[in-house]
């Protein structure tokens, strides 16, 4: 079982690098709430699109990824985040005592001044996968405040330009801006 498991992890944990990257992590965040009508306005109709158009690509990363039979399983499902958690409850299932080793480590992760933003940005994310992976969600503005919190010293100028100007970012866009300011650094 623990194989199996550590399949699943590894296979989440990678298709969650593809979702971020790609800026398409939220499909497995956000249910897609609009309704489409016959006097819908344009604003509403042109969100509907850009979420499924994001759904669809979610979906040919997730389907591509798997064996013929799960694919076979999963094919009926509509939404991306109704195939993650069917896999969750399939193969998500987590000892007690590795769910708080991964906890322990999101809560003491600390980015070194010599580590590559990128590795230890999709290093948390794997780990955050993990733990929710347990039914423990710690939900994107929270993952951006673990990593800003434990980063370097000598990113401090970029912190504190997160807290004071208040900015919100997702995990891309966070990553992106990251790595420009450390390359910038150097």
């Amino acid at each position: 079982m623990l194989h199996v498991f550590l399949d699943y992890a590894t296979w989440k944990s990678k298709l969650n690098m593809i979702l971020v990257i790609t800026d398409l992590r939220f499909i497995l965040m956000e249910e897609c709430s609009l309704f489409l009508t016959q006097g819908t306005f344009k604003s509403v109709r042109d969100a509907y699109d850009r979420w499924k158009k994001a759904n669809d690509k979610a979906h040919v990363y997730i389907m591509a990824s798997m064996s013929d039979i799960l694919s076979n399983k999963h094919k009926i499902m509509v939404t991306t985040r109704q195939i993650v958690d069917s896999l969750r409850e399939m193969f998500g299932q987590l000892s007690i005592q590795i769910k708080q080793e991964t906890i322990k480590y999101v809560y003491n992760a600390r980015m070194k001044d010599s580590q590559s933003v990128k590795k230890h940005v999709l290093n948390m994310i794997v780990h955050f996968n993990v733990v929710e992976m347990n039914v423990v969600v710690f939900d994107e503005k929270s993952q951006v405040s673990f990593i800003l919190k434990y980063l370097p010293k000598s990113s401090l100028q970029f912190n504190n330009n997160a807290e004071m100007n208040k900015i919100k970012y997702n995990m891309t866009i966070f990553l992106n801006e990251l790595q420009t300011f450390q390359s910038l650094k150097r």
